[in-house]
C-alpha cells in the first residue's frame, strides 16, 4: 500500500470526472485523502466515486454543478465541509475550450467558454475556499498548460487563461502565504480524453508533440501528474508556493 502521507486532508477536484482530474483525485484517495469530485456530468461523476471509494482514501463526495457559475463553486465547498468538516487541498482542473482555431476566427461564445470555466473558475473556486483555508493552512493547486508558456497556434484564448491562471496564483501565493496557504501550478502533458480527441484530429501535431517531449511519451494523468499534485498537497511541499511544475516530460525547459 502506498504511504498516506495524505491522510486526515480532504481535498476538493474539479473536473475530477476524468483525465487529468480524474487521475489526481485516484493519486490523492491513494494517498489517504477524503475527496470531492466536481463536474457537470453526475453520472460520470458517480462512476468515478466508486473507482476512487476502492483504492483507500477517507471517503467520496461528488457535487454535480457549472465551474463557471459563483453558486456551484460556493455550494462544491458546502459539501466538502458538511461531508467531511474541512477542505485542506483545492485542485481547480476543470477546463472547457475548443482548440484548434486560429485567433482571428475566435468567436465570442468559445471566449466565454474558455474563461469562464478556466480563469474566471479557478478564481471563483478559490475566493469559496479561501475563508476556510484561511483558518487552518492548506494548498491550491491550479492547472496551467505549455499553451500558455508556448503560445501554441490555434490555442489563442486557452492560451490567455491558462497564463491568467498562473498570474492569479502567484498573486495569491504572495497574499495568502501570510495564512499558511500555498498555491502552486501544474502544467501537465498527459492523454486526457480531451487531449485524445484533439491530437486524433491533427495527427502531423501530435507527433510534433511527441517529438519535443524529452522523455519520448506523453503522460499518464494518474501515474504522473497525480503524484506531483500529492507532492504538492502535502507536507514536504510545505516551503514551495507560487511555482509552476512542468509535469511533461520535458516538453518546456525553463
Amino acid at each position: 500500500m502506498a504511504q498516506q502521507t495524505l491522510a486526515g486532508k480532504v481535498a476538493l477536484v474539479t473536473g475530477g470526472g476524468q483525465g487529468v482530474g480524474l487521475g489526481i483525485a485516484q493519486a490523492l484517495a491513494i494517498a489517504g485523502a477524503a475527496l470531492v469530485i466536481t463536474g457537470r456530468d453526475a453520472a460520470k461523476l458517480e462512476a468515478a466515486a466508486r473507482d476512487l471509494a476502492t483504492l483507500g482514501g477517507a471517503g467520496v463526495a461528488v457535487y454535480a454543478g457549472d465551474v463557471r457559475q459563483r453558486a456551484d463553486a460556493d455550494a462544491a465547498i458546502a459539501v466538502a465541509l458538511e461531508r467531511f468538516g474541512q477542505l485542506d487541498v483545492l485542485v481547480n482542473n476543470a477546463q472547457s475550450s475548443k482548440p484548434g482555431t486560429l485567433l482571428e476566427d475566435i468567436d465570442d461564445d468559445a471566449i466565454a467558454l474558455t474563461l469562464e470555466s478556466g480563469l474566471l473558475g479557478t478564481i471563483r473556486h478559490m475566493q469559496a475556499a479561501f475563508p476556510h483555508l484561511k483558518a487552518r493552512g492548506g494548498s491550491i493547486i491550479n492547472l496551467g498548460s505549455r499553451e500558455g508558456i508556448y503560445g501554441g497556434i490555434g490555442f489563442g484564448i486557452y492560451a490567455a487563461t491558462k497564463e491568467g491562471v498562473r498570474g492569479v496564483s502567484r498573486v495569491a501565493a504572495r497574499e495568502w502565504g501570510r495564512y499558511g496557504i500555498r498555491v502552486n501550478v501544474i502544467c501537465p502533458a498527459a492523454l486526457s480524453p480531451v487531449a485524445i480527441q484533439y491530437l486524433d484530429a491533427h495527427p502531423e501535431q501530435a507527433e510534433m508533440y511527441r517529438k519535443e517531449i524529452a522523455l519520448g511519451r506523453f503522460g499518464d494523468p494518474h501515474a504522473d501528474i497525480g503524484p506531483v499534485a500529492v507532492f504538492l498537497a502535502g507536507d514536504d511541499s510545505r516551503y514551495i508556493t507560487g511555482q509552476t511544475i512542468n509535469a511533461d516530460g520535458g516538453q518546456v525547459m525553463l
